[in-house]
């Protein structure tokens, strides 16, 4: 599914998002993350070894929730499936979203010999709200 360009915009600004993936007995599980694009996917960096992770390793179905930084009623509810799971390139691109969402170096908070991943998402179905 195409995403529209209304939640373009926001995967491209520090909107906040959270992440359900499904645990092995099928209950959720929710994160808030950072947020990115390609234009065609939802983009998530994460660290190998996370429970979302491996939920997702598991079962590549995830729910996302991207809000507006400025109106938190305006927000975009996506399901979709994981279609790739990667550390190509990890380290960088945490350090770009880390500049879009503190205006400076990432502060490697769980250290630097963290394997950081990027999920690439699906999008199935698109909820807009506001």
């Amino acid at each position: 599914m195409k995403l529209p360009a209304n939640l373009i915009d926001l995967l491209h600004q520090a909107s906040p998002c959270y992440v359900t993936t499904l645990m092995p007995d099928g209950s959720p599980q929710m994160t808030q993350t950072w947020v990115d694009t390609d234009g065609e996917h939802i983009v998530i960096n994460t660290v190998q070894g996370f429970q979302k992770v491996k939920n997702l390793e598991r079962d590549p179905r995830v729910a996302v929730g991207v809000s507006d930084p400025s109106n938190p009623s305006r927000y975009y509810a996506i399901r979709g499936r994981v279609v790739n799971i990667t550390t190509e390139g990890g380290a960088e691109h945490i350090e770009a979203l880390a500049q879009r969402y503190l205006g400076g170096p990432y502060p490697w908070y769980g250290g630097r010999d963290q394997v950081r991943v990027i999920l690439t998402i699906s999008a199935d179905k698109i909820h807009a709200m506001g």
